[in-house]
């Protein structure tokens, strides 16, 4: 069906995920029984025999939106533009294999930068097990880097969001909330180089110290993927019941999950596993470490429901407990250490 050309919605009226549901509409849903997933979840999945199955996502980059070359070196940002794609394999219990790499280049970006964004994009495929396969260069505006990875598992380990059960418990790996704080970190120092070394970048007006914040700013710059843990699942004979990666937040992420399952959940805010270093940059900003940790976003960790049994047999450290799937009348809530219960509101990044 032909849209309407005689109106005009913004996108940020109906934004990122309403535009995403309009153009599925458009799309329809793929015929082809080898499909087992198309859109609706961390990457596609697709059947190519003798029960295993190809996964593929792709993801984008866009200078001034999702990266600030004034202060992510081209290397760290080569990095990320791979860790990015292979955390949304990861987040299907997949292994990781092939990348293609697309970018738009603007006038700018030197030889040697872009030979240091590719070394950064090698060092991210060693220690992932992937291989770059090809991909393409135009010129463009700004900056842009796009990443299409593709990954393979058995059918039987796939990991989709749909499938938390009332009664499981909510669990991440890692810590949240480290990135959002080396975020603001490096907006800071920006600001106060701007100012002439001067600016006004922490409560105190003085710019932070970099190494005092150097784990934050790490997981920023630099974000790992949970290999480990999706092995370590494999190794203790443990399959989640969703699953998915923590990209934008748990205040948007867990939405996903919940929606996709048709359930409820509650986070409780004092389960939140924050670093020490969170807490210094929220007490040096005057901000809530647990905004940080519940909408910040970037940190790539694994959101994930398991029944309390299996739970057990994993390794405690691990993963941490955050939460309860709940019937979906419960609704989706926080509750803090005094038992207050409040809405757990859809948050995090915003693209429009």
């Amino acid at each position: 069906m032909e849209s309407d050309q005689s109106t005009f919605t913004p996108i940020a009226e109906v934004g990122e995920f309403g535009v995403i549901d309009r153009l599925r509409a458009v799309l329809g849903e793929p015929t082809s029984e080898s499909v087992l997933m198309s859109i609706g979840d961390d990457a596609a999945v697709y059947r190519v025999g003798d029960g295993v199955a190809h996964i593929v996502t792709t993801d984008m980059l866009v200078e001034g939106v999702h990266f600030d070359r004034t202060y992510v070196p081209m290397r760290y940002l080569g990095w990320k533009s791979i860790a990015v794609n292979v955390s949304d394999i990861v987040a299907m219990n997949a292994t990781p294999l092939y990348a293609t790499v697309a970018l738009g280049l603007p006038n700018n970006v030197s030889v040697e930068q872009l030979e240091a964004l590719y070394a950064g994009m090698a060092n991210a495929c060693e220690a992932f097990g992937v291989a770059i396969l090809g991909g393409d260069i135009a010129a463009a505006a700004r900056l842009t880097i796009s990443v299409t990875a593709v990954g393979e598992a058995d059918e039987h380990d796939i990991i989709y969001r749909k499938g938390a059960q009332v009664d499981d418990l909510l669990c991440v790996t890692g810590d949240l909330g480290s990135a959002a704080a080396g975020f603001d970190i490096l907006a800071a120092g920006k600001k106060g180089f701007e100012a002439g070394g001067n600016g006004a970048s922490g409560s105190d007006g003085a710019q932070p110290d970099l190494q005092e914040f150097a784990y934050v700013v790490e997981r920023q710059l630099y974000p790992q993927v949970r290999l480990d843990r999706i092995e370590h699942w494999a190794d203790a004979g443990v399959k989640p019941t969703s699953l998915i990666d923590l990209s934008d937040g748990i205040g948007s992420d867990l939405h996903h999950i919940c929606s996709s399952s048709g359930v409820g959940a509650v986070v409780e805010s004092g389960l939140l596993p924050i670093h020490v270093q969170t807490f210094r940059a929220a007490e040096r900003f005057e901000k809530d470490p647990a905004a940080w940790a519940l909408f910040g976003g970037e940190d790539y960790e694994l959101l994930f429901t398991v029944s309390p049994a299996d739970a057990q047999k994993l390794d405690k450290d691990s993963f941490a407990v955050v939460g309860q799937i709940l019937p979906v009348s419960e609704g989706i809530t926080l509750r803090d250490p005094d038992g207050n219960v409040s809405p757990l509101q859809m948050g995090g990044f915003k693209h429009f």
